[in-house]
């Protein structure tokens, strides 16, 4: 691809696509030299894109590197949240996104994870993103969506399944952490199928705040919990 062809929005779309795309065929993400080499273009291209698209929250760069720590709804890093397919596998950031990455590869996958983060196994049979049975498991949002990104680290890692609110309300006092909203299993994954099913598309944008709403009401999600300010999510 020429490189006076890749600029402003495209420019941030095509590099997010090349990032998804990787690691959904290949099971790792790609780096700044693959990326330089397989677009043409340089690397300091290629870091002027990444940067542009974390400043957007399209990406989480790590702290020391200009590299894809986190692409939502994979994590290049090891995480609580194993999604296994049939011939790769893959870390999400917390168990909605474990299901976004069931939805984006199909088929038949298995999500791994731990109930509260704690020392009980759970395993998700899934299929083209829908879980098979647990219609009992409840997901716990302990920070509103609206704050996520004050430390998106923090937020994700509290998103995690449970078996009942007795249990929710338990493992926050035990903690100390705050106590959110809690969502069944199942229509946490219908929301991660309408908020991560396009972000293998080449055209990806990331959610305006009018569509993040739109979003979380058409998956059932209308408390005041999910209210959301201005700009993108």
């Amino acid at each position: 691809m020429n490189a006076t062809k890749l600029v402003g929005k495209k420019a941030l779309s095509v590099i997010h696509y090349e990032l998804i795309a990787g690691l959904i065929h290949t099971g790792s993400c790609p780096d700044r030299s693959e990326l330089s080499t397989r677009l043409n273009l340089s690397v300091a291209e290629v870091e002027g894109v990444l940067s542009a698209l974390a400043e957007l929250r399209g990406v989480v760069l790590h702290p020391h590197a200009c590299e894809p720590w986190i692409v939502h709804p994979f994590s290049t890093t090891p995480t609580s949240h194993w999604v296994e397919g049939t011939s790769l596998s893959w870390w999400a950031p917390c168990i909605w996104c474990a299901f976004g990455i069931s939805t984006l590869v199909g088929g038949q996958t298995r999500i791994h994870t731990r109930m509260g983060g704690e020392a009980e196994p759970l395993v998700i049979h899934v299929v083209n993103g829908h879980p098979v049975g647990l219609e009992d498991v409840l997901v716990h949002f302990a920070i509103p969506p609206v704050r996520a990104w004050d430390n998106v680290h923090q937020h994700c890692s509290m998103v995690l399944p449970f078996h009942s609110h007795e249990g929710i309300v338990s493992w926050c006092e035990r903690h100390k952490l705050p106590r959110g909203e809690q969502v069944p299993l199942t229509q946490v994954a219908k929301l991660a199928q309408a908020w991560y099913g396009g972000h293998g598309d080449v055209n990806w944008h990331k959610w305006t705040s009018d569509e993040a709403r739109q979003i979380f009401q058409r998956s059932g999600l209308v408390s005041a919990f999910w209210s959301l300010g201005t700009g993108v999510f």
